[in-house]
């Protein structure tokens, strides 16, 4: 089996338009992929493929795909269907290098190399008779939206540690540590008045609102927090004094005892502000993803770097201000680390991914699931 099968795998992935609460499609070729590679092999493997039922909860169209290998074993090889914009008619662009498009939609690399680099792993495994540990491998629905799919998705108490292929860093990097993050949404309730003839009558909710968020420290809290305020709507007319104000925003932190700590400097001057003028409020929140951090001695990641060594590549750890399924799998009590893949420029038409990187990535799947 050569490298050309690889990218063979990687462009027939992206060429499947499933974006988020859409990957029906994406789902259906993964597993039309996996019963026939457990035909071709079938005595030799042993694959058990199913779709779970977190569609109920997301919304998607699909379920997670989760094929086990042997028994399952007690790790997972993840990456997720959708992309965060559609594919439809696409043309892979490939080069002496690299693969791209022709600069009217995305490529889809995040996260099509994920999965691309975890097939061809097992593929080309099977292919050369080597023999592979019992594994478990992921595909999951609306990780660029609400993380839905890891959020929920429905593993075997078996499953113990994670291997997360969906990082845009180059193969090597890989994130150790990442934030977590809480959004918000506080109502600032008013009371309506027309405002030439009776403005006193009222109470100006988007100025109560205003004058809250002024008293706040937005953007940088410290080196490893951040607070914003993203959106804001109020008022319904011209002539009315607001009577409603929604305010949303999100804090981040690779230290939850932060993120605590800066919710409840939030509550406090709103709960101030908006009493002194006479209005009311409502607040709400919910976690996004959980914060995780792993000590470089820690056997998960003293196994990945053991893959990647082998493979002629040089682990480099690193932190990430954003969050992925890592951070749902390490919330679920699955020890779990993101994988530099080298989607570059990712969301965007000038996307683009080396084939080396997808070579490297598959390289490191590989070495994770060969016996030693």
């Amino acid at each position: 089996m050569t490298d050309s099968r690889l990218i063979e795998i990687f462009t027939e992935l992206v060429q499947v338009d499933s974006v988020s609460f859409k990957e029906r499609k994406i789902a259906d070729h993964l597993k039309n992929y996996f019963e026939n590679l457990g035909r071709k092999y079938s005595g030799e493997i042993k694959l058990r493929i199913e779709e779970d039922s977190t569609a109920k909860t997301t919304g998607s169209e699909s379920g997670n795909i989760i094929c086990e290998i042997g028994t399952g074993g007690d790790f997972v090889l993840l990456s997720h269907m959708d992309t965060v914009e559609s594919t439809k008619d696409l043309n892979p662009v490939i080069t002496e290098d690299r693969i791209m498009t022709e600069g009217k939609t995305i490529l889809g690399s995040d996260n099509r190399a994920g999965i691309a680099s975890i097939l061809y792993a097992l593929e080309s495994v099977l292919e050369k008779k080597q023999n592979t540990r019992d594994f478990t491998i992921a595909f999951t629905t609306c990780e660029e939206t609400s993380m839905g799919g890891s959020l929920n998705i429905e593993l075997k108490d078996n499953i113990k540690s994670g291997f997360v292929f969906d990082s845009s860093y180059r193969p090597g990097k890989y994130i150790y540590s990442a934030c977590g993050a809480i959004a918000f949404k506080i109502d600032v309730h008013g009371k309506a008045s027309h405002s030439g003839i009776s403005p006193e009558k009222g109470i100006h909710s988007i100025q109560i609102a205003a004058k809250a968020i002024s008293e706040l420290k937005v953007g940088r809290i410290d080196e490893e927090t951040t607070l914003n305020i993203g959106l804001i709507k109020g008022g319904s007319a011209v002539n009315v004094v607001p009577e409603l104000t929604s305010i949303t925003g999100e804090i981040r932190s690779f230290d939850t005892d932060k993120i605590l700590l800066e919710k409840q400097k939030l509550i406090d001057v709103f709960n101030r502000v908006i009493k002194s003028h006479g209005a009311t409020y409502t607040y709400s929140d919910n976690w996004d993803f959980r914060p995780y951090t792993h000590s470089t001695d820690a056997d998960l990641i003293k196994t990945l770097e053991k893959a990647m060594k082998k493979a002629d590549i040089n682990p480099s750890p690193t932190i990430s201000f954003g969050g992925s399924d890592a951070n749902s799998l390490n919330g679920r009590g699955i020890n779990a680390v993101n994988i530099g893949i080298g989607a570059q420029n990712p969301h965007s038409v000038e996307e683009f991914i080396l084939i080396e990187d997808l070579i490297a990535s598959s390289a490191i799947a590989r070495n994770l699931i060969i016996k030693d």
